[in-house]
């Protein structure tokens, strides 16, 4: 398996065009596994589930089709995004499976910082409960979003993937609803009071992968 971390921005388009050539070269036996961990610049992404009403501030920055699960998120800067191809082939061929395993790997990692991520029912991603911040009329604690999972399938592999917030300007997510969800805000590891670089979280993700997909190489 290729285990790559990218410097600086990464065009979206670049990445969709890196992707789509891996995963075909994946499906046809010619290259290994890929993990690929990168930033993007500023801009935003409309999932197959996209609607157009939850992108409230179009001109603000680039609008992509992603023609992954989903709905709308945002990309940029402060942001690990991970972009997952991974043989299904090889790995199960369970789908279920596949996408419990990117949310338990997004929460074992968040729990190398102390943060406690959890799923919840019809609600995309991984969330936080915020014991620093007022509860709702209900007297329920709030939630925010830390992280996004959309991932896609051809031939049995896997693209696109999932991003955490690290340190992004969290104001760039106002210009859209996020995954359609409204009652909800979008949080980070910086926003939440801990100083975890991008690096940090990079030795997470690849220290939990191996806990939670098994070794970095499968076999046929």
């Amino acid at each position: 398996m290729d285990w790559i971390i990218s410097d600086g921005l990464v065009p979206y388009e670049d990445a969709l065009a890196t992707m789509e050539v891996r995963v075909a070269a994946i499906s046809e036996g010619r290259a290994p596994e890929m993990i690929w961990l990168l930033e993007h610049p500023p801009l935003y992404t409309a999932g197959t589930s996209a609607d157009p009403a939850d992108l409230t501030d179009p001109d603000r920055f680039p609008v992509h089709t992603a023609r992954r699960g989903g709905q709308y998120t945002y990309h940029g800067p402060g942001q690990r995004v991970v972009y997952v191809m991974l043989d299904l082939g090889k790995r199960g061929r369970d789908v279920r499976q596949f996408v419990c395993r990117m949310e338990a790997w997004v929460i074992a990692t968040l729990a190398e910082f102390n943060v406690t991520g959890e799923r919840r029912e019809g609600r995309v991603g991984v969330w936080v409960q915020r014991q620093d911040k007022p509860r709702n009329a209900a007297g329920q604690l709030q939630e925010d979003k830390i992280a996004a999972i959309g991932v896609r399938l051809r031939k049995w592999v896997s693209f696109h993937g999932l991003s955490i917030n690290v340190e992004p300007d969290l104001d760039h997510f106002s210009g859209i609803v996020p995954c359609g969800i409204t009652e909800h805000g979008v949080t980070s590891l910086v926003d939440l009071g801990l100083p975890v670089t991008m690096a940090d979280v990079d030795v997470a993700l690849r220290k939990c992968f191996e806990e939670t997909f098994g070794p970095l190489s499968v076999e046929a």
